[in-house]
């Protein structure tokens, strides 16, 4: 017999399953069953990196020789910085590069106008066929421009999204290896539904100028060519690198984040039809549902403690799914309560405060879409 209490748990178990098991099981074996093919082949058009940068010094120097070393022939490679109202010497640092360097161009805004200004300035400034986005902080490995670039000899691809690389497969790490997983189905399918924003490429001609304040150009920029019939891959060859954060660093990131999704429904509501939105399944099971998942969550345990507490028929299976959720929410308890670093603490410990710290910034995330606490640097 269903009750209110038996609904909301297998409603809220279903919604929780399918998200982070159910999506990816079946998105894989179709990407395995029916994949798209792609014409890739080496080519080498003309390709402008567009790099915003706020107070950067520290790195600007070492990004720049490092794109200077990627894999590439320099006459066919422009880097275009924009300084967003830097006051730490970036400017100066680039300047230097800039008077070794012909093929460097700095530009500015003399105040702070977020990374989407930033990029829309980068980009009238750029005069190559296609236009590659990185951030200041990740290097890049030597062959990946190469390697993304290939990708455009099919011309149906609009856009390449590179794969990042942690240092470590502990705490975070474990996600980005599940996150890339799903991307690299998502694009054997048919696109992903956003790019990894320290590494992608774009067809010059296919740019729409961002929205300012918009926080994911990584998904509004990939999204908006997917709605122009295009498809956007993923290559988890282009690398490019970073250390693994801290949990409690990796919460605020990805805080920022899931309140740029909230955004870009906003910004680009139209991803929502169904109809007009081809990518939709992928959208809605992707990034849609995980911003509901806090609350599946949170009523699933109520619902389950319910269900035992008044041994429900069917209890015994109420009594397991409720150890099981008690375990992983008091493992996680457990890291928070004791601390120490990324690496203590067994495998499971580690994974438990990740996906319990990364839940609950999606709910940081919508706190900070309705207070429109979203700037560049918040959570970086």
């Amino acid at each position: 017999m269903w009750t209110i209490p038996t609904a909301i748990y297998w409603g809220s178990a279903s919604l929780v399953s399918y998200t982070y098991f159910g999506y990816p099981a079946a998105l894989y074996a179709l990407s395995r069953l029916r994949p798209k093919k792609v014409e890739q082949r080496a080519i080498e058009p003309t390709v402008s990196v567009v790099l915003a940068a706020y107070n950067e010094v520290d790195k600007i120097g070492r990004k720049l020789d490092n794109l200077l070393a990627l894999d590439y022939p320099l006459e066919k490679l422009q880097i275009v910085v924009v300084s967003d109202g830097s006051n730490d010497g970036t400017d100066e640092v680039v300047k230097q590069y800039a008077a070794e360097h012909d093929n460097i161009v700095l530009a500015r805004n003399e105040t702070p106008a977020g990374k989407a200004v930033g990029i829309n300035v980068g980009v009238a400034h750029a005069s190559g066929e296609i236009l590659l986005f990185c951030d200041a902080r990740q290097p890049i490995d030597r062959a990946a421009l190469r390697s993304l670039v290939s990708w455009f000899a099919d011309d149906q691809i609009g856009a390449v999204s590179g794969a990042l690389h942690m240092n470590s497969e502990k705490g975070p790490g474990v996600y980005w290896k599940y996150e890339k997983m799903i991307r690299d189905a998502e694009s054997r399918v048919d696109s992903v539904v956003g790019a990894t924003g320290a590494l992608y490429a774009i067809r010059r001609a296919l740019f729409r100028e961002l929205p300012p304040g918009t926080l994911l150009d990584d998904v509004y920029t990939p999204m908006q060519i997917a709605m122009q019939g295009y498809r956007v891959t993923f290559d988890n060859e282009a690398r490019v690198y970073d250390e693994e954060a801290s949990v409690k660093g990796e919460f605020s990131r990805k805080a920022r984040t899931l309140a740029g999704n909230f955004q870009l429904m906003k910004l680009l509501p139209e991803l929502l039809n169904p109809i007009r939105n081809r990518l939709f399944p992928q959208l809605f099971s992707h990034k849609v549902l995980r911003l509901f998942c806090p609350y599946a969550l949170v009523a699933l345990y109520g619902a389950n403690v319910y269900l035992v507490a008044t041994l429900a028929p069917g209890w015994p299976l109420y009594a397991v799914t409720l150890a099981g959720q008690t375990l992983v929410y008091g493992l996680a308890l457990k890291k928070i309560i004791t601390g120490g670093d990324e690496d203590s603490g067994g495998k499971l410990e580690r994974i438990s405060h990740s996906f319990v710290t990364l839940n609950a910034a999606a709910v940081e995330g919508l706190r900070r879409f309705l207070s429109q606490d979203m700037s560049w640097t918040s959570g970086r």
